[in-house]
C-alpha cells in the first residue's frame, strides 16, 4: 500500500489519474471518529497492496467538498480508473468496505 499526503485539488486529481486504484480519505483536525478510523483503515488496507491510499485534510484543502460532494467527515472515496466506484461517510461499515476491496483488487 502506498500512502501519501495531498495539498491541493491539483494533486488530489493527478493522483486518482496515476493510480488504477485508488482511496481518499477525507478528514478534518477536529474529528475524533477520524482519529479513530484511520488507524483502522490502514492497517486494514495493507490486505490490498493494489491500492493506493491518500489523505485529505478537509480544513486544508477546502476545495474537496464541493468538488467531491462531500457532506461529512470522515468520508472514503474509492477510484477505480479515475471513476468514482464506492463512497462510505461518517460511520465506515469495514467488512462489507473489505468485500468491496477484494473485488476491486481481483479486477486490476
Amino acid at each position: 500500500m502506498r500512502l501519501v499526503d495531498l495539498t491541493s485539488i491539483q494533486e488530489i486529481e493527478s493522483f486518482i489519474g496515476s493510480n488504477p486504484l485508488s482511496m481518499l480519505y477525507v478528514s478534518q483536525d477536529d474529528c475524533n471518529v477520524c482519529y479513530a478510523i484511520y488507524p483502522k483503515l490502514k492497517t486494514m488496507l495493507n490486505l490490498y497492496p493494489k491500492l493506493a491510499l491518500a489523505h485529505v485534510d478537509a480544513s486544508q484543502v477546502e476545495e474537496i467538498t464541493g468538488r467531491f460532494l462531500i457532506f461529512s467527515v470522515p468520508t472514503i472515496l474509492v477510484f477505480l480508473d479515475g471513476r468514482e466506484y464506492l463512497r462510505e461517510g461518517r460511520f465506515v461499515q469495514f467488512e462489507q468496505l473489505k468485500k468491496q476491496l477484494q473485488l476491486l483488487s481481483d479486477v486490476v
